[in-house]
């Protein structure tokens, strides 16, 4: 048996969330799947794995498939044409258009179909086309959230058979308190100070404005010493949100500090007082698990997948993202009362324990696996 899988986006230098989700899947299958004739598929601009994460088992293959533009469609499709594979799994949304053979596809959301306002036309139309297709050609999907699958099934008729429901995982590793060592970089603003923190793309969907908006509620009704640090590359609307940063009465305690290396992402969380993921939908939020992991307390949405992730918990103090007074209030109660912060961290504790990419991994060598 040989199993394809696009890694094109697990090596990449600067991760995002699906990025992340691909090498970290991918790390864990290693073990998994070391019996089986695995080939990885990368673009040029890839990393490959022996130079950037881990090694890979002998059986397996790494092929660059040096394809200019269409990489997925044209590229990938052509080689798995000429060299067909027994399955092909694709970590992220997107199937070959002509491919027939038994595929596996990871759907990770639907956020554009909730909030299309936060989206350019063409990511719509392309996603829509995109993901429908993939979902009705391929074998099995793979959702990273119960949420998910729903929204796959209501929206796009696709069979709740197909559906396997694979929760993603943490890095149990890296992020051990005592071993991210050094201070946070200057750049960074924070060094001497106390901080509120925010962890992904910054765009719109994400609520960033809220945010900021809530952050300006802090600081006018309880007079809190902290800055705001927004960490994450750019993302659709951005100018919008600097546009609010810049006009805020609390601008210099505004830090956007651009994409952030892993590294210092770990160290941003280690001396946040508290994380702040009031988003407007998400197919699943890692960067809850990576806050709590680390002891960090987290104010999160009541919506999409948010409840089934945080943790049975946290679920009554959920916020609506558009009650900028109530993510405030609820903030302060974290920063305020010492018990109530510390029922808040030991919750996350006993949460993350559900999600390992150690088990992650070996529910998809399963599914890999069937015949």
């Amino acid at each position: 048996m040989t199993i394809g899988i696009d890694a094109s986006r697990a090596f990449l230098k600067k991760k995002t969330g699906i990025e992340e989700y691909s090498f970290q899947v991918l790390k864990h299958l290693r073990d998994k799947l070391s019996d089986e004739k695995v080939v990885l598929y990368l673009r040029p601009e890839s990393l490959s794995p022996e130079k950037y994460g881990f090694e890979i088992p002998k059986k397996w293959k790494v092929k660059v498939l040096a394809w200019p533009r269409l990489w997925t469609q044209v590229g990938l499709a052509l080689e798995l044409l000429f060299n067909p594979v027994d399955t092909l799994f694709i970590p992220a949304h997107i199937v070959p258009y002509s491919y027939v053979t038994k595929t596996v596809v990871v759907v990770h959301g639907l956020e554009y179909e909730f909030l299309p306002e936060a989206y350019s036309l063409w990511d719509r139309i392309y996603m829509r086309w995109s993901i429908k297709r993939s979902c009705k050609k391929s074998k099995k999907v793979i959702a990273v959230s119960e949420n998910t699958k729903q929204d796959l099934i209501r929206l796009y008729d696709v069979p709740k058979g197909k559906i396997d429901v694979i929760y993603e995982g943490y890095e149990r590793e890296f992020p051990d308190i005592k071993k991210i060592k050094g201070k946070i970089k200057s750049r960074f603003k924070v060094r001497n100070s106390k901080f509120l923190l925010f962890i992904g793309r910054i765009e719109l969907r994400k609520n960033t404005i809220g945010i900021i908006k809530s952050f300006e509620i802090l600081k006018k009704k309880y007079n809190i010493p902290h800055k705001l640090v927004l960490a994450g590359g750019l993302g659709y609307g951005y100018e919008d949100i600097v546009k609010k940063a810049d006009a805020s009465e609390y601008k210099d305690d505004i830090v956007l500090t651009g994409y952030v290396e892993s590294q210092d992402k770990w160290k941003l969380l280690k001396h946040a007082d508290v994380f702040l993921f009031p988003t407007f939908y998400e197919g699943f939020g890692l960067p809850i698990l990576e806050a709590q992991s680390i002891g960090v307390p987290v104010v999160v949405a009541n919506n999409s997948s948010i409840p089934e992730v945080v943790g049975q918990y946290m679920r009554p103090f959920l916020v609506d993202p558009d009650k900028h007074e109530k993510i405030a209030d609820f903030t302060y109660k974290i920063i305020s009362e010492e018990k109530f912060r510390k029922d808040i961290v030991k919750a996350g504790y006993e949460n993350i324990q559900r999600f390992s990419w150690d088990l992650c991994a070996e529910k998809i060598a399963k599914v890999l696996k069937e015949k």
